[in-house]
């Protein structure tokens, strides 16, 4: 895309678009580039209202990976190319979100015993300890651990919204394992580019889970949406959750809700108060 790129670039860091939005909105920007090996300077409604079918009809996108790349090509024409014309009248796609694949604890404990990397274990627990997203582990500095108060402070959070998340007993006993081993000096977890990119975190936790004979489809996020869930299961508050997990919207984290089995069970059905023996009823 060359000038455009850069253009982009600039835009989205104007915007505060955090690194992994940006990056992930500079991914579908190209993808659009070479499907029609045009620049989009010279494509308009047509060609974007063709790829966003053709993401749907052939590609089979997700729900979120579709939405992702609709906010992508939104930002290069609205904002970048000042062009709002072009997206005006492309409806947003509704879709119907997937619920979120979770384990059980006694996967989550197979998942962790089948890393071979202590490094790849411990962001792992970090991960499912805290319930962070891969991008908001691996940025993580050493000063972010405070044991004195048993916090985590996620400073790279979505949107570059900071919150504290709490710091297990367990995992802090793995961190200092950890961290005698390797010493980090300002990331916890460094790598080539500073700190670990996600990625590499992610082919790390698909191994694992092949190596511990999961069935399940497992990544990163995963453990995120196993925290969540296995907080509802304990009787934690709903809101406490989403405060947790950085989510700026209730309705995000009520779908945890729908696959809690034990919140679920909880809950009593109307039709066990009528005839109780007190002698009220529902009216």
């Amino acid at each position: 895309m060359g000038y455009l790129r850069r253009r982009m670039v600039q835009d989205l860091r104007l915007a505060g678009l955090s690194p992994t939005t940006s990056r992930i909105y500079l991914h579908y920007a190209k993808d659009f580039t070479r499907h029609f090996m045009r620049s989009p300077s010279k494509m308009g409604e047509r060609e974007i209202r063709s790829f966003l079918l053709h993401l749907l009809d052939e590609r089979k996108l997700s729900h979120n990976s579709y939405r992702q790349c609709y906010a992508a090509l939104k930002f290069l024409y609205e904002v970048t190319l000042g062009r709002s014309f072009e997206v005006a009248s492309i409806p947003r796609h509704r879709g119907t979100p997937r619920l979120p694949i979770v384990l059980s604890g006694t996967e989550v404990e197979r998942l962790l015993g089948a890393f071979h990397s202590p490094k790849h274990r411990t962001i792992s627990m970090v991960m499912y300890a805290g319930g962070l997203r891969v991008s908001e582990a691996c940025s993580l500095q050493v000063a972010d651990i405070d044991s004195k108060r048993m916090l985590i402070h996620v400073r790279e959070g979505k949107g570059g919204h900071q919150r504290c998340v709490m710091l297990s007993t367990r995992l802090l006993s793995a961190l200092r394992t950890y961290w005698r081993q390797g010493r980090p000096l300002e990331f916890l977890f460094p790598g080539k580019s500073g700190h670990l990119g996600p990625e590499a975190v992610r082919t790390a936790v698909r191994r694992a889970a092949a190596d511990a004979g999961l069935r399940k489809r497992v990544s990163p996020h995963v453990l995120r949406h196993s925290f969540a869930t296995h907080l509802l299961e304990t009787g934690t508050d709903l809101r406490v959750v989403q405060a947790l997990l950085g989510h700026r919207h209730l309705q995000m984290t009520a779908r945890y809700t729908k696959i809690s089995t034990r919140h679920l069970q909880r809950i009593r059905s109307p039709l066990d108060l009528l005839g109780r023996p007190d002698g009220k009823v529902l009216g």
